[in-house]
């Protein structure tokens, strides 16, 4: 099986020593990813903001595997604050409606930015079935 890396310039990447996502096989990993752009933290003190960057950046790192939103499986939201879940669940909702994924969604101490409210992850597949044999619920 082979494994692709994709890296997008963040100095953690290169810091850390780690890629911003990695495919094997049908599987692709997206690593924690905070609302940075270009070092630039993104909505600072909006909770509702910095999930949609973070959400933003995350997905960015699908698209040279020819993914997008529809092919994320499952999704993980680590917030600093309780008090900032609606905002952070309002703004997965928006994003990911039309193909609701697994999430999880914890509440940590911190990240290595004190500014910084929540960081992402997503894991996707690369071969999904036709959109019309997709559902969005089935019974558990």
């Amino acid at each position: 099986m082979s494994i692709e890396r994709v890296q997008t310039g963040s100095p953690w990447e290169t810091a850390i020593g780690f890629a911003r996502a990695v495919a094997a096989g049908d599987r692709v990993l997206v690593a924690g990813t905070m609302p940075l752009t270009d070092g630039v933290l993104q909505g600072e003190g909006d909770p509702y903001e910095q999930t949609r960057a973070a959400f933003t950046n995350a997905l960015a790192a699908l698209k040279p595997f020819g993914l997008d939103a529809s092919a994320v499986l499952r999704t993980r939201m680590y917030l600093t604050h309780l008090r900032d879940v609606d905002a952070a669940a309002r703004a997965h909702k928006e994003i990911f409606d039309a193909a609701p994924p697994a999430t999880t969604l914890v509440v940590v101490s911190g990240f290595v930015d004190s500014r910084v409210l929540v960081e992402v992850e997503l894991e996707a597949f690369r071969e999904l079935p036709a959109v019309s044999e997709q559902t969005p619920f089935r019974e558990a």
